[in-house]
């Protein structure tokens, strides 16, 4: 059962914006990759189903994270079905995060308040998971799907949506800021927030020292855009 509710969720994805997304075979390197986000400021984790077993790994996180990680809210993303979105909901996953709109993940995650974010590609798309009940949408892949000015475009006449990007973000100031001006209320970042090589070096204050800057940065920004 999920520890947060689906307005805690929302509220915590907006507000702290940054949405580390991350996989790995062992749940140990997880674990570390987890801690040094937290550590570093962030509330929101998603765990990506990737890879033979990866309930397993994520189960085993879900159990630990509750002591070692109180404020974190763990989801699990590259969620493509109702059967495999429940299966991680039973392992205490507090939000789904899926590339694509598949309605029938909605039934699912609704009949358990579970926060539902589907990737959309298109505003039809976009309408159409607000149609079923979706507080946030995912614009995925962001660069490919027109960059910035995509997020633009689609919020002039649909200004009331709330839209996260994954695919093309990087945690230095200059790409946080284009996507936070076109008007993105979050931002997922996989890869280039926790390189492969920084991690098979074990050099996980690095993870830790980059979420903090970019969270101060974020900080920064929204206080700066509440003055104006």
């Amino acid at each position: 059962m999920a520890r947060f509710s689906r307005l805690q969720v929302f509220n915590t994805i907006t507000s702290t914006v940054l949405v580390p997304l991350y996989y790995h075979p062992d749940a140990e390197v997880v674990k570390k990759v987890i801690s040094a986000a937290y550590q570093g400021g962030a509330r929101v984790f998603e765990f990506t189903n990737r890879g033979d077993f990866a309930h397993e790994v994520f189960a085993e996180i879900s159990h630990w994270i509750g002591t070692a990680c109180p404020a974190m809210i763990l989801g699990a993303g590259s969620v493509v079905d109702a059967g495999t979105a429940a299966l991680y909901i039973q392992l205490g996953a507090n939000f789904i995060v899926s590339p694509s709109l598949n309605e029938s993940l909605a039934a699912i995650c609704h009949q358990r308040k579970i926060a539902w974010i589907p990737g959309c590609g298109t505003l039809s798309e976009i309408h159409k998971a607000e149609r079923l009940g979706c507080e946030i949408v995912k614009v995925f892949p962001g660069n490919e799907v027109g960059g910035p000015g995509f997020i633009k475009s689609v919020l002039a006449p649909s200004p009331w949506s709330s839209l996260m990007v994954t695919g093309g973000v990087s945690p230095e100031e200059e790409n946080l800021k284009k996507w936070l001006d076109a008007g993105a209320c979050c931002l997922g970042l996989g890869s280039k927030l926790m390189p492969k090589d920084i991690i098979a070096a074990g050099r996980f204050d690095k993870i830790e020292e980059t979420v903090k800057e970019a969270i101060l940065f974020v900080q920064a920004y929204q206080k700066q855009k509440e003055k104006n």
